[in-house]
Parts: structure tokens; sequence; C-alpha cells
């Protein structure tokens, strides 16, 4: 049996796991990925991850117990929101419909909760003391805030109010991409946003993922921001990674409490 654990990314158009190596903080080996069900209902996704999951364990020799992810509100393991899979999820017990799934214990979070693990352990905040917020840039916006290292789960910061609009209606990168605005356009609007998160946190770093960090160079240097703003590092696997931190016991977790 290897050292790794499972972590599996429960998204709107995919799912996506992987074994992770905790000790390095990567993927073992190769992602699996498949297409999210339609209608995602407990049942159709429950089943997704159970084919994601036992070939994993199979190729890797994983322990049974396995990190989600979901993109929505997760609290103990009880869904409260579900705005890109099938409605039918909110308030069902994710961790024991997935658990049934695959024989095994599983842990489950929010999407960018996990990422925002992830970068705070191995990639762009770690050993950053202080408040740091990680934002997710796609369909929406994403939160993740800590402090020294600790995360205050679920946050929906995407959501608060900017110029009478939901926050990600106006500064999402599918906004930018809706509406071709060039770089430097929605980096005007995305440092509205980041200005009143200062007013709100006073964070000592801004971490910026989604499949829009990858461009960072296009946007970053037109932001304004009292804070540093960088890039997250782990691309794509920071879900599943941050989804074997939760899962993994105490003592393989990375130390990330700091003063």
């Amino acid at each position: 049996m290897s050292g790794a654990v499972l972590g599996i990314d429960i998204g709107g158009t995919g799912i996506k796991g992987g074994a992770v190596d905790l000790g390095r903080g990567r993927l073992v080996g190769d992602r699996l990925r498949v297409r999210t069900p339609r209608p995602a209902d407990p049942g159709a996704v429950g089943r997704v991850v159970q084919r994601v999951a036992t070939g994993l364990i199979a190729r890797h020799q994983l322990a049974p117990r396995i990190g989600c992810t979901f993109p929505g509100a997760v609290v103990n393991g009880v869904v409260r929101s579900a705005p890109n899979l099938s409605a039918a999820w909110v308030g069902v017990d994710a961790a024991a419909v997935l658990g049934a799934a695959v024989d095994a214990p599983v842990t489950v979070l929010n999407d960018a909760d996990a990422a925002g693990l992830a970068e705070v352990a191995f990639g762009a905040g770690e050993g950053q003391a202080g408040v740091v917020v990680m934002l997710t840039l796609g369909t929406g916006i994403g939160s993740a805030i800590f402090l020294h290292g600790e995360l205050l789960p679920n946050t929906e910061f995407g959501h608060i109010e900017l110029h009478g609009h939901d926050a990600e209606r106006l500064a999402s990168d599918h906004t930018r991409q809706r509406k071709a605005l060039s770089w430097k356009r929605w980096a005007q609007r995305l440092s509205d946003y980041l200005q009143h998160l200062e007013g709100l946190l006073y964070p000592d770093l801004f971490i910026l993922g989604g499949g829009v960090s990858a461009h960072a160079t296009d946007f970053i240097p037109h932001l304004k921001t009292q804070a540093p703003v960088v890039p997250a590092r782990l691309g794509n696997a920071a879900g599943i990674i941050g989804a074997a931190l939760a899962a993994a016991p105490p003592d393989r977790r990375p130390s990330q409490r700091l003063s």
C-alpha cells in the first residue's frame, strides 16, 4: 500500500481524481477525469465518484480514505448549497452518500476551501503568516480565508455586493470572456473587488487561482491593491491536493499553523 491519499474534485463539468503525495504536495501519476453526469443528483454523482475511486485505489494501492471537494457550501459533511449541480443535493449528507458509494470514509469540503488548503500548504501561500485570501476566478468567484494557516470554512465572498451587484457578476473570469473585456479593463473591475475586500479583511496576501491564473502576467501588473497579489501555483491539481489534505490523518498533514 502506498503512502498517498486519494483526492477527488467534484466540479460542474468534470469529476477529477488523483493520488496525492502529501510529503511533496503533488500528484502521483496522472489524474483521472470523468464528465459530471446530468442530472448531477446525489445518486448519479455517487456512481461517478465510485468509478473514479475504484480505478485509482486499484492503480496506486491506496488506503480506502478519500477526500472530496464539492462546488457549494458544506457544513459537517452536509450540503447547504449546490449552484452548479442538482438542487437535490441541498440538505444531503454528502459525506454519508459518497462514503456509501465508495464503501470508505469520505471527507467533503467546499472546492475553493480545498484549493486554498493546497496553496497554503504547498503553493503560493506556503509559510505566509497573517490573513491570506485565496480567490478562484472562473464561472464565479470562490473564496478561502486563512489566519496564520488556519481555514475559516465556507466563505462566499464572491457574492458580496459590489456597485449594486453580486461581485462575481462584475469581476469573474466568465464576465471577462462574456463581455470581451481586455485584460486591463477587467483588471480595473478586479481591483475594485479586491480593494473592497481589503476594506473588510485587511489581508496580508491575495492568491488568485482558477484557469485565469495561467495568464497572471497579463492582468496582475494592472491591479491596484495594498496587499501583494500572486497567482496560484498548483493549477488544476489544487482541488485534488486540498481534498486529500482534508482527508488525511492528522499525523500525515503538514503543519500549517503560523505565527
